[in-house]
């Protein structure tokens, strides 16, 4: 990789300042588990800054976004959910990672906010939907790994991500309110303000927030374009008639812009529009418990192009100014309802998905913006479930669910490929009828504090607008991808252990699945044009782990340490199957008197060694093998009281020059050579975070 300008990295005086004072050099050691329930802000043992979680019940990880996490920053969902052991994130450099679990990608991941869903528009998702979700205005992200839930929408193969806003209750009138403040290398600035005003009969709820960062510097000095800047306002308002009731309307938007090492263009939009309605009602009798339903709309309108953030490259595929607006509107609802007889635990309900693609783009700048819209993709889902609970005893219990759905996608392209040649699937509409269903066994041992589950799921997944229009050609005999390309269907058995004692515990997580219909992409070199694609459906066998243990030799040390790994193969051809992250271990320790914390983290990351060269999803292929690495990150943290904490620490103390396996090509436009070099991640980062509620 060529030498970019070298400029040191930049750090304001307050957080070289802040860091002198809160992290002492004879004891830097780490926080991690964040799922664990919150003790008072200032009881020692409370968690200061997140680093790693662990499950709170069988396969259900559950943490606080709002905590400061380390390595920082986490500018957006993908970013956090690395804290949960099994995730990592296909990289982009400074933001806007794909997030990706046990090797799994797109739509095998189901991700919600406030319970709808926001795929992004760009059909090589520059902006995927955790591209639009600020972590920290949420109050509580929880994950399911695996097919062991049918609650929360269609596929979810790999598993489940929420992000919730809880309702706020009050019993008089009052004010609440909690944010952040950082700062850190590199331009890294944040602020977060989430404020709620209500009373007895309803409450108002404004959340906002703005980051930004220039571009960082890896390991080498060598400058990473990597800026971006990003802000989000949401508003709900609610009306709490009693303790069980609550109606809540809301609505919000945002917007921001992001440059990239690794694309032939940036994001110079990521603009949002949100508005929802949802009404529940709990406690209404002995069987009947409770009712829920809500409805979402969400609008994505993504603007990428070539000049805004960098300057055209004369020698590459786009010489000149152009640029693509590419919109995405989707709404639905859902409706669910809890049940309770004889001990059995029943929730039923239906959901409804429909999502409108269009897009417009023109060379030259702004020219974009005369352009009609011309819609290319509708697709639409409608999905039955039921999911029950029956405890066998005090100890053991059955947890099972069912789920049927009707998927339909409608091919709206007139023309497709950079020759606009008429596309043979225009106006034809795909119906599938889909299946998805699961068992699980859970038991906690009388004899010790040891409680294990085994669970065996199916679910069968449409293939999603990027595996549908997005490949330039489909499987052999079809005539595209959207002919061709058959639904995935996944088997899967999950199987853990949780030990909980008074100084230590322990957890294990395990899985192996056969995914019939893997749908692969492969990538050739189309010289001028680009690399083309091609879809294909093959058989994939996969397996893996997840593990962690804790020890707390006293009341104010916490050592602990998580390991992470996935396999997969490519049943059809006996090859690797591509983009499998490689082995991670972690090693946290944790100093807490209650007033004063120090910590540190020890990454370790094997080489990956099977990888399938040129294949892929939509957005990853396999580079090549990649190098391992080990990167040290330290941490401090002081309480000045309940309310107010201040953090402080360096990433990659070392100031290593690494890249993550999982990545992107770096772009020519920036200086990369012609082969496939990955981009580089941040090298020594310092940063600065005040945390405060009222």
């Amino acid at each position: 990789m060529s030498t970019f300008n070298r400029k040191a990295p930049r750090a304001s005086a307050l957080t070289l300042a802040a860091l002198a004072a809160c992290v002492s050099p004879t004891s830097l050691l780490a926080a991690d588990e964040a799922a664990a329930p919150a003790d008072p802000p200032h009881a020692v043992g409370a968690e200061v800054i997140v680093i790693t979680a662990s499950p709170i019940s069988a396969l259900t990880w559950e943490t606080d976004p709002r905590l400061p996490r380390q390595p920082v920053p986490a500018s957006d969902g993908a970013d956090y959910l690395k804290t949960v052991p099994g995730f990592s994130a296909v990289r982009n450099g400074g933001t806007n990672g794909d997030p990706v679990l046990r090797g799994m990608f797109g739509s095998r991941l189901n991700v919600l906010s406030n319970d709808g869903a926001m795929p992004g528009a760009c059909p090589a998702r520059m902006d995927n939907p955790l591209s639009y979700v600020a972590p920290e205005t949420y109050d509580k992200l929880v994950v399911i790994k695996g097919p062991q839930t049918v609650l929360w929408g269609p596929g979810a193969s790999a598993g489940t991500v929420r992000f919730e806003r809880e309702t706020p209750h009050f019993d008089a009138p009052g004010v609440r309110a909690n944010g952040s403040l950082l700062a850190g290398a590199f331009g890294r600035a944040d602020a977060v303000f989430d404020a709620t005003a209500g009373f007895a009969q309803g409450y108002a709820r404004l959340s906002a927030n703005h980051a930004q960062s220039d571009d960082y510097e890896d390991g080498n000095g060598d400058t990473v374009p990597s800026s971006w800047k990003k802000w989000n306002t949401d508003l709900s308002l609610g009306w709490t008639p009693d303790a069980d009731t609550v109606v809540e309307a809301s609505a919000g938007g945002g917007d921001g812009e992001a440059r990239y090492a690794g694309r032939s263009m940036d994001g110079s939009q990521f603009r949002r529009h949100s508005y929802g309605l949802r009404v529940e009602r709990k406690n209404l009798g002995p069987v009947l418990k409770s009712v829920q339903a809500s409805a979402y709309y969400n609008l994505a309108d993504h603007v990428m192009d070539n000049y805004t953030l960098r300057d055209p490259n004369p020698m590459s595929s786009m010489p000149m100014p152009v640029a693509a607006d590419v919109e995405r509107r989707t709404q639905g609802g859902r409706l669910a309802v809890a049940w309770e007889l004889a001990g059995l635990q029943l929730t039923s309900g239906l959901d409804a998905m429909n999502s409108r693609h269009r897009d417009r783009s023109a060379t030259g700048r702004g020219t974009y913006r005369d352009q009609p819209w011309a819609t290319d993709a509708e697709l639409r889902n409608l999905g039955v479930f039921t999911e029950g609970s029956w405890p066998l005893d005090a100890k053991q219990r059955v947890i099972a669910g069912l789920r049927l759905d009707r998927a339909e996608a409608t091919d709206k392209r007139e023309t497709t490929g950079m020759m606009a040649m008429p596309n043979p699937t225009a106006g034809q509409t795909r119906k599938e009828n889909l299946q998805a269903g699961f068992v699980r066994y859970e038991r906690e041992l009388a004899s010790a504090p040891l409680g294990w589950y085994a669970g065996l799921g199916r679910t069968e997944r449409m293939p999603d607008y990027w595996e549908l229009f997005s490949a330039d050609a489909g499987p052999a005999g079809a005539a595209n991808a959207f002919a061709g390309i058959r639904p995935e269907k996944t088997t899967q058995l999950d199987v853990g252990a949780q030990y909980r004692g008074g100084d230590w515990g322990a957890w294990v997580s395990a899985y192996v699945g056969r995914i019939a219909d893997y749908i692969l992409f492969s990538y050739a070199d189309g010289g001028m044009m680009g690399m083309s694609s091609t879809a294909t459906n093959v058989d994939a066998n996969i397996r893996g782990a997840e593990a962690g243990v804790e020890l707390r030799p006293n009341a104010r040390w916490k050592l602990g340490s998580t390991l992470a790994y996935a396999w997969g193969e490519n049943a059809s051809s006996g090859e690797a199957l591509p983009q499998m992250p490689p082995l991670e271990a972690r090693l946290t320790a944790r100093y807490d008197d209650g007033r004063w914390s120090f910590g540190g983290l020890v990454r370790a990351v094997a080489a990956q060694q099977r990888v399938a060269a040129n294949q892929g999803n939509v957005v990853g292929r396999d580079l090549g093998s990649s190098a391992g690495f080990v990167t040290l990150a330290l941490n401090g943290g002081y309480r000045f009281d309940e309310r107010t904490q201040l953090t402080a620490g360096v990433d990659n103390l070392f100031d290593r020059t690494y890249s993550e396996h999982l990545n992107l090509a770096g772009s020519a436009d920036f200086g990369y050579p012609a082969d496939p070099v990955r981009i580089h991640e941040t090298g020594r980062n310092v940063w600065v975070k005040l945390n405060f509620s009222y």
